[in-house]
């Protein structure tokens, strides 16, 4: 089970998150991208060299980095907007590599609201931007994983595993967030199912339809039975990210999130997988 440092976004850096979390007996996790928690340009060669360090002294791993989408947008109108996206998203790719961390976590982009642009304009541009970017992240012996989120122009699985197929290469795969989809009325299940080839990860915590969250497990509607059958199927639990988001008492939250999918049948192994 692979935990995201989320939840101490503005309470820790990611190396102080990941100290605490290997005190408690975890060792793989998603980062994400966010200043000041870890942000690539506020990130000396010093402190890199420090973090890769701590890494290889604990046993621990990062499994991703998530590049964010708020600040970014490969489908932007404005040519400046997707090359500083582009920018961006080389910079993560680059602390991936110092970091050995396989898998970044990116957004598809945003469409304008009102008068949005027409969607054929939108595809070409996050298009020419996937051209530009998809072979840096090869180079790299990296793979970006698009995301589904409510607020994309592509916010369902299935919008977003057109654009993988099309792309067609292996450095392009999708992280399925259980969450994001249960809340804009999408199957989680089904979409694992459906698009399991495709999938990298997949983010799990459990949500309302009437509020966005991130909760814990078994306070939304997500069938937890059902999707933890359809995990060991399609995808298997070390490819799954805990992102419950709470600022409160993380730690108890991680805790409480894996005594709780196994009562829902979930195989997690020992504690020492879990951690895993």
């Amino acid at each position: 089970m692979i935990i995201n440092t989320f939840s101490y976004l503005w309470s820790k850096t990611a190396p102080e998150a990941i100290e605490e979390l290997v005190e408690n007996g975890y060792t793989t996790f998603e980062i994400p991208i966010s200043s000041p928690h870890c942000w690539p340009v506020e990130i000396s060669s010093s402190e890199r060299s420090a973090t890769a360090a701590q890494l290889n002294g604990s046993g621990a791993k990062i499994r991703s980095l998530n590049a964010g989408g708020y600040d970014l947008n490969l489908a932007s109108p404005a040519a400046s907007v997707r090359r500083r996206s582009i920018e961006h998203i080389d910079a993560v790719i680059e602390l991936a590599t110092e970091w050995n961390v396989p898998d970044i976590v990116i957004s598809p982009g945003t469409r304008r609201p009102m008068i949005s642009p027409p969607l054929e304009n939108v595809y070409g541009w996050l298009y020419e931007s996937l051209e530009d970017l998809v072979p840096r992240a090869k180079k790299a012996g990296k793979r970006l994983l698009f995301e589904n989120t409510p607020f994309c122009f592509t916010p369902t699985i299935e919008e977003i595993a057109a654009v993988v197929r099309t792309v067609d290469d292996d450095a392009l795969r999708i992280v399925h967030d259980v969450a994001n989809a249960a809340y804009i009325g999408d199957d989680p299940v089904a979409a694992l199912k459906a698009h399991h080839e495709l999938i990298g990860l997949m983010h799990i915590s459990d949500t309302g339809t009437a509020i966005w969250g991130h909760d814990p497990i078994g306070t939304g509607v997500i069938d937890w039975e059902e999707l933890g059958r359809a995990v060991e199927s399609n995808l298997g639990v070390e490819n799954v990210v805990l992102e419950i988001i709470r600022q409160e008492n993380p730690l108890e939250e991680f805790a409480q999130a894996m005594r709780e999918l196994p009562a829902f049948g979930w195989n997690l192994g020992t504690r020492e997988e879990v951690a895993r």
